[in-house]
């Protein structure tokens, strides 16, 4: 049985700032105002959405001008490196900019047509593009050969996994079917955290399975996973998706904090800015607010940086960097002195609001 579920999934399509958000930032505005020299110090024109990193800009750089050579270089170095994670990240990109620019994927179909890495953003545009179409499953039934093409492409390329286990979700694929996709990426990569993540949509509340469901499989997972590995941090993504669904008795709270337990540690062995730990960071954020600890978050804030990620924001808010914005800046006002209180638990929390 795969043991696993979602968050993003588990959400509904939510389009504003939760209540418990919306309370948490309106804090902010009955705070005493920073410093105009504090202000300038974190300036919110340095703070960017979804930026690539530095191995990715000039690769969308070139696609942009129509030149396929440097992603199907990047893309090849990551195969030969066993690199999946970044492989998986830089295939996302890359799919989603296919999407408005035919020509370019094309041209590198044509000039090498079985390339697996060209293959590989082929699937990865197709099942992206039906995704957001009301026609969803009879279009992803469709593009069923590209994802088989994909997967055929290199035998020791987990990713081609990771958009199959997402293209079965998408048809609902019955268990059986699922489990046997899920078997071929395990033998891939045992802890490839993108296949993690698609196993954990497919058993979401919103598709085929439960909270309870979630947490059990993040957890086991994340007690199995390596050192490093970003399996670990699994269970904030099931956090996310009870925090979604509203109030939560005291069981499913110590698990979201134990959650958010486990993405901090998971964190803290990874530097400042560092582009696989982005989204990570950004979800645990998230988390940690919900939870009202502060101190923590802010934390998270400074290691982001001015990397900010669509996921978690743009699934609470049309407008993402702005909300993302606010809580960091509630978050420097509720920790600084005299601007918040302490409770208990050793979290802080706005003074007179929480009481």
């Amino acid at each position: 049985m795969v043991r696993t579920m979602s968050l993003i999934t588990a959400l509904p399509s939510l389009r504003a700032v939760p209540r418990s958000l919306r309370s948490l930032t309106g804090t902010a505005r009955r705070l005493p105002r920073r410093s105009a020299a504090a202000s300038a110090a974190d300036r919110d024109d340095e703070v960017l959405l979804d930026v690539p990193d530095a191995r990715l800009a000039p690769v969308l750089v070139a696609a942009a001008d129509g030149d396929h050579g440097p992603a199907a270089r990047l893309l090849a170095a990551t195969r030969a490196t066993a690199a999946w994670e970044d492989r998986d990240r830089h295939l996302t990109r890359l799919a989603a900019f296919a999407l408005s620019r035919d020509e370019w994927l094309s041209g590198w179909l044509t000039a090498a047509p079985g390339d697996p890495d060209a293959l590989l953003v082929a699937a990865g545009r197709a099942v992206l593009r039906a995704w957001d179409s009301p026609a969803r499953a009879e279009l992803l039934h469709e593009v069923g050969p590209l994802v088989d093409a994909a997967a055929a492409g290199d035998p020791r390329d987990p990713v081609p996994w990771r958009i199959a286990l997402d293209h079965a979700r998408g048809v609902h694929a019955t268990h059986t079917g699922f489990e046997a996709l899920w078997e071929q990426a395990l033998r891939r990569s045992r802890w490839h955290y993108g296949c993690h993540v698609a196993a954990l949509r497919y058993l979401s509340a919103q598709w085929h399975g439960s909270h309870r469901e979630c947490f059990d499989f993040a957890e086991q997972a994340a007690d199995d996973a390596p050192p490093g590995s970003l399996v670990r941090a699994l269970p904030v993504r099931a956090a996310f998706a009870c925090l979604a669904g509203g109030g939560q008795p005291a069981a499913v709270r110590a698990r979201i904090d134990g959650a958010a337990d486990r993405a901090i540690a998971l964190s803290a062995g990874y530097g400042p800015g560092e582009a696989l730990l982005a989204e990570v960071r950004n979800l645990l954020v998230y988390v940690l607010i919900s939870r009202e600890r502060w101190a923590e978050a802010l934390e998270q804030f400074r290691l982001i940086g001015p990397d900010v990620t669509s996921f978690p924001w743009a699934r609470l808010s049309d407008d993402p960097l702005g909300l993302f914005l606010e809580l960091r800046g509630t978050a420097r006002l509720l920790t600084a002195p005299g601007g918040a209180r302490r409770d208990r638990a050793g979290r802080t929390g706005a003074r007179g609001h929480y009481a």
